[in-house]
């Protein structure tokens, strides 16, 4: 069966209709029908045969057909079983194309793709999920060497902040990557069209994490808990997360060199990191 090529909102409603479909708003689905922006996300993962792509919520196959051209191997992984039968006969000309019905949260990458295998990940993201597959890949012991995907413009905008304006995603995602957006994306340019305009965002997935420390997820905790109560300043929303009072955290950000005026999102990656050195030496937060 050759593959349609979808490039219009009314293309996308025809092929909704002959194959019995609908857009499930409880998945998030938003199809892609603008070629200029797809051509930005290709261009943006700058692909060759030698690549091998995973794409999260492939839809109706509008990039994973494009993917498929460029790459040498296309791992498209789709939680809706309907749409992922459907895909799987629109891709049977591009046998480089495998599509999975799972959920992606649940996959293990090492079955997926095999151990040692290097890949990107080019996906249009369900905004629903957006921040916890970006850190299934970012935190995942085989992660990517490339992400580029479509999020929410507002997230995009959170995600590549610098200190300041960091939210907690952000400050998780440039532990292990330097993010940038590519392009920004209108509403119109998908069916049916969201509430809100998107970003591509691409992510250089960096060779060691931004920040040394003994042990990430005790770094992540206390990041966590800074952002708990992320309008407070630093000493309350730490105290917040920590369930103590703000004069026993004080000592804490003493140590670390950070003002308790301070509010989570003005933070470094670098004072983050002192701040978990300064709440690992101290056997006790409550007695700090």
């Amino acid at each position: 069966m050759p593959t349609k090529r979808i490039g219009s909102s009314s293309q996308v409603r025809r092929l909704l209709r002959e194959t019995g479909l609908r857009a499930k708003k409880r998945l998030g689905q938003h199809f892609l029908v603008d070629k200029s922006v797809l051509g930005k996300i290709i261009n943006a993962a700058e692909l060759s045969l030698q690549d091998v792509v995973v794409e999260v919520g492939p839809g109706l196959g509008v990039l994973t057909s494009a993917l498929a051209q460029k790459a040498g191997k296309v791992i498209a992984v789709e939680l809706d079983a309907e749409l992922a039968e459907r895909l799987r006969d629109r891709m049977l000309s591009q046998p480089n194309v495998e599509v999975v019905n799972a959920d992606i949260l649940k996959v293990d990458l090492v079955q997926l793709i095999g151990l040692g295998t290097v890949y990107k990940v080019v996906a249009n993201l369900p905004y629903y999920i957006t921040s916890p597959i970006l850190r299934y890949f970012m935190e995942n012991r085989l992660k990517p060497s490339l992400m580029v995907v479509m999020v929410q413009k507002e997230v995009a905008e959170s995600i590549v902040a610098r200190s300041g304006k960091m939210s907690l995603l952000a400050v998780s995602l440039h532990v292990y990557s330097s993010p940038k957006v590519v392009t920004r994306v209108p509403a119109r340019s998908f069916y049916p069209q969201p509430k809100v305009d998107s970003a591509v965002v691409r992510f250089d997935i960096l060779p060691e994490p931004a920040i040394k420390v003994a042990d990430m997820d005790g770094f992540f905790d206390v990041v966590r808990r800074g952002f708990s109560a992320p309008r407070k300043q630093l000493r309350n929303s730490l105290a917040n997360g920590y369930g103590v009072k703000p004069a026993e955290i004080e000592p804490l950000l003493g140590r670390a060199g950070v003002e308790p005026q301070r509010r989570a999102e003005t933070l470094s990656l670098d004072e983050w990191g002192r701040l978990y050195k300064a709440v690992a030496t101290a056997k006790d937060v409550s007695k700090c």
